[in-house]
């Protein structure tokens, strides 16, 4: 991946129809934000955003309907997904529509991954499971690209003896999703790159510095390693309805506690009914000012982040596009 900043758009498969989310889509690249990012999810967040279509379906859908990178940010083979079927599908995507594919891991959510029923564990064993999906991950990258089977036998998963048949003559980049300083040097030591979501600048500072402590471990440069940046914003033409908007569409951006324990979205709409509009202070930018968008993509982007994949949490999606594509993206990538 360049190094260049780009500005992609989060496509927002929990709000929208499938078919109405491809439109906007294309319509987001006709108007400046570059490649398209998606997260698998298998319930909304809250009932009233209504939707949760197959991520593997989208990202096929979108690479067709557009032109520009297509990421998966993220998904979690560890419960759900046995990581042998996340490196096919992914490698499959990736020998599709070549150099265009980034595939994200993380350590998953119970409001997708409890559906299973299997017990649901505390966060070090999620994380451990992570990262050896992504050893049993790379090695099937691996196994394709040689031509050669592979076995893994390890606490969590178990291969027999196999390997990817269809493969790019490229492995797709593996980014680690997370948002701790210790996740983020493994993952600077043990992948291609990072994705996570936005915070306060000093906190993010912290990650992206001990991702970089971890890759120089491993003896490569993180200043060539893929950075990317999910950045949820509310903007309407008043402050009036960007705050309406994250009220009553993202309260999860004003939720002070965890959010990885959660298994409903009825538990999210709950809990959402006690956030307040001084609740995303620091959290989500709630705004009508361009000026203030603008700064915000700034910051982010002076931190590090290579890409920044922004998404308004209304539903005023057209209106929000147009307008970035318009008065925001060409200043901050001036």
């Amino acid at each position: 991946m360049s190094p260049r900043l780009r500005i992609g758009y989060s496509v927002p498969l929990e709000q929208f129809p499938p078919a109405e989310v491809l439109d906007l889509a294309v319509h987001a690249a006709r108007h400046g934000f570059d490649g398209v990012m998606a997260a698998d999810q298998f319930q909304p967040w809250t009932p009233r955003q209504g939707q949760a279509p197959f991520v593997w379906n989208m990202l096929t859908a979108l690479a067709e309907r557009t032109e520009g990178e297509i990421g998966l940010g993220a998904t979690a083979p560890t419960f759900r997904w046995h990581p042998a079927t996340v490196a096919q599908a992914s490698a499959t995507l990736a020998a599709m529509y070549p150099d265009r594919h980034w595939l994200g891991i993380g350590s998953g959510e119970a409001i997708n991954e409890h559906i299973v029923g299997e017990y649901w564990p505390e966060a070090p064993e999620r994380i451990a499971r992570m990262f050896e999906a992504v050893d049993v991950i790379k090695k099937l990258f691996a196994s394709g690209l040689a031509g050669k089977d592979v076995k893994h036998a390890g606490p969590h998963f178990r291969l027999e003896s196999t390997r990817l048949w269809t493969m790019p003559p490229t492995a797709p980049e593996i980014l680690i999703a997370t948002g701790g300083p210790v996740t983020a040097r493994r993952a600077g030591k043990t992948a291609d790159g990072l994705i996570t979501i936005g915070a306060p600048v000093e906190k993010l500072r912290t990650l992206l510095t001990r991702f970089a402590e971890g890759a120089r471990e491993a003896g490569k440069d993180p200043a060539t390693m893929p950075k990317v940046l999910q950045l949820a914003v509310s903007w309407a033409p008043t402050d009036d309805e960007a705050t309406r908007n994250a009220l009553t569409e993202w309260p999860i951006g004003g939720l002070r506690a965890g959010r990885s324990d959660i298994r409903s979205p009825h538990e999210f709409e709950q809990l959402g009914r006690m956030v307040r509009a001084e609740d995303f202070e620091g959290r989500l930018l709630v705004s009508s000012d361009l000026d203030a968008h603008r700064a915000h993509l700034r910051q982010f982007a002076a931190l590090g982040f290579d890409r920044i994949m922004v998404r308004n949490v209304g539903r005023n999606q057209r209106e929000w596009i147009e307008t970035f594509g318009r008065a925001v993206l060409p200043a901050v990538l001036a």
